[in-house]
């Protein structure tokens, strides 16, 4: 029905998580009808993707071997947050509230034997808070089963450390993601974190 690489892009797009047939066919055709330097500045973009790799440190998007944030000598190296994935970095960083540094797990604990441990970056947070002296671990996941089953997971590994351990304030909604709160909630839930004992 399309010429191949029309097709191609197609399934393509329909790889991505949230994006159905449908979105991608619209997606492509909207390409498509762009000028020729739209689609080229596109096609460098993804392209640029290639260059980025994780932070050897908290495993967020980089394109060095440090990111922005543990490059940034002004940031509180006695105090870590937790996250799951790193766009949950921005909607913290918005609040100007956290000037600590970050973790990023790159998902939470689930049944589901892709992310049953192996994959996440829980051992190299262990590594970090021993050799690092870090005074408090904030850990922002998700208020999901998932997020609140790795939550006590982390809990149970970091009280041995000798660390304090906390955790956002509940006003964020249980099942919501850190990445669509606001800024107000979010401010509240930093400051108003709970201690996990």
């Amino acid at each position: 029905m399309f010429p191949a690489p029309f097709k191609k892009l197609i399934d393509t797009f329909s790889a991505l998580p949230g994006i159905g047939p449908k979105m991608a066919e619209r997606l492509v055709l909207y390409l498509f009808k762009q000028d020729e330097r739209s689609v080229q500045d596109f096609a460098r973009a993804l392209e640029a993707l290639s260059t980025l790799s994780r932070c050897t440190q908290c495993f967020n998007i980089t394109d060095r071997e440090l990111c922005v944030f543990c490059r940034d000598a002004r940031r509180d190296g006695t105090q870590l947050c937790v996250v799951e994935e790193p766009l949950d970095l921005i909607p913290i960083e918005r609040t100007g509230t956290f000037h600590g540094l970050y973790h990023v797990l790159g998902g939470v604990l689930s049944p589901d034997a892709r992310t049953r441990g192996e994959t996440l970056t829980i051992a190299p947070l262990l590594e970090r808070v021993k050799r690092n002296n870090v005074k408090e671990v904030i850990i922002a996941t998700n208020p999901t089963t998932d997020g609140d089953a790795t939550l006590l997971y982390l809990k149970s590994k970091l009280l041995p450390l000798g660390v304090r351990v906390t955790r956002l304030a509940r006003g964020l909604t249980t099942g919501a993601d850190i990445e669509y709160a606001d800024d107000l909630t979010l401010r509240s839930a930093l400051t108003h974190r709970e201690e996990l004992t």
